[in-house]
């Protein structure tokens, strides 16, 4: 034990040095302290092994199992893999702490979580709201039925409840804050009905970043801004669409061609990411340095295409597939230039009953974007002032 105890101040060391625990919010590193990670660990972990998620058990490579639980501040343990997916984690200290800093929480505020996975996110909300201030959802029975005994061994006084979490729990609330530890594409609107107006909701937004809204004095919106950058899992039963192998197949490329611009940006700079991720919604895309810089990019479906930038000389984009890609990208790219090149900061979220849109600098003047958008589509093509 004393060898957890070690990893969990070495983690916690490192949070410091990082300057990673937030300032505004002092209370989420003596909750993080007070519920440390492997107490709330499942006794089998995964590991990817380069091909696929491997186990990990406790009892067989105790060594290797702690050092999954307490990896860097920005690696997550995954305690769930379905179908060869990872369905459930301890999330990264890092993005725990950023988060909760996020959701403004006050003592004796009402807490609506959704995906309790383990239980420590719950624990370390119930620390600061206090007891019996806090409802977590969880769609899998196994994980409630485990996530209730991780808590009731910490003493946190949570509700755990199984069901959907996009319907939050119907008939109770309205809450003081609400808070998904999943990945949602659109803020389901239950979600904003379940926060009172004024409360503050903090959810992941596909699968990269996290925005924290705030509900309007009549409830019938939600605005935010977004508030840091992460990869998070989606909601349980996500067609996540084909992998890149799928969508690449076998096939020679159909075009190929210059690309006009330097990858290293999109290598480097988060907010160029991100800015394509809003401007093209269903497009990803990944990157590698190795000699130069190549990009990977596809649309899940049956578009692809590859970009290949040498350290000296003319980057050269190979593409397949019905939509051409390459073209998509470079449109995406310079509107977000046209638009002041706004960074991840500057985006924002605003949810009505009946759309979800992201703006930056603004949500009254600033450019909009579809969020369910498959190309480029501003408010402007909506008749909107930009």
């Amino acid at each position: 034990m004393s060898e957890l105890s070690d990893l969990q101040s070495r983690l916690t060391n490192t949070m410091e040095t990082q300057d990673l625990w937030p300032a505004d919010s002092p209370w989420v590193r003596r909750a993080a302290e007070n519920a440390p990670r492997h107490t709330f660990a499942t006794d089998r972990v995964w590991d990817w092994d380069g091909d696929t998620y491997a186990p990990v058990d406790q009892a067989r490579d105790s060594a290797r199992w702690a050092s999954l639980v307490y990896g860097g501040v920005y690696d997550s343990t995954i305690t769930q893999v379905t179908e060869g997916l990872p369905t459930s984690s301890l999330s990264c200290e890092a993005v725990v702490a950023d988060m909760l800093d996020s959701l403004v929480l006050e003592p004796g505020h009402t807490t609506l979580e959704l995906g309790t996975a383990t239980g420590r996110n719950a624990a370390l909300l119930a620390t600061r709201a206090g007891p019996g201030r806090v409802t977590s959802v969880e769609v899998d029975p196994q994980l409630a039925a485990a996530a209730r005994t991780n808590l009731s061994l910490a003493m946190a006084d949570v509700e755990v409840v199984v069901g959907a979490g996009e319907l939050g729990v119907p008939g109770a609330g309205p809450f003081d804050r609400v808070m998904a530890t999943y990945a949602v594409e659109v803020v389901p609107w239950a979600w904003v009905e379940q926060t009172r107006p004024g409360g503050r909701l903090v959810t992941p937004w596909g699968r990269l970043g996290h925005v924290a809204l705030t509900v309007a004095p009549d409830g019938c919106s939600a605005t935010g801004w977004m508030q840091g950058l992460a990869t998070f899992m989606p909601a349980r039963g996500t067609d996540q669409g084909k992998i890149w192998e799928q969508v690449r197949g076998d096939e020679a490329p159909d075009a190929e061609g210059a690309f006009g611009r330097t990858l290293e940006p999109l290598h480097r700079d988060a907010n160029v990411l991100f800015a394509l991720r809003v401007i093209l919604p269903d497009i990803r895309i990944r990157t590698e340095a190795d000699q130069g810089v190549t990009a990977w990019v596809h649309d899940g479906n049956s578009s692809w295409a590859t970009i290949i930038a040498p350290q000296t000389g003319q980057a050269v984009a190979y593409q397949g597939g019905p939509r051409r890609l390459v073209t998509e990208l470079e449109e995406a790219w310079q509107a977000w230039e046209t638009h002041g090149a706004p960074g991840l900061y500057e985006f924002g979220m605003t949810r009505t009953p009946e759309e979800q849109y992201i703006w930056s600098n603004d949500p009254d003047t600033g450019p909009k974007w579809s969020t369910d958008a498959p190309a480029l589509k501003t408010a402007e093509q909506h008749g909107a002032t930009q």
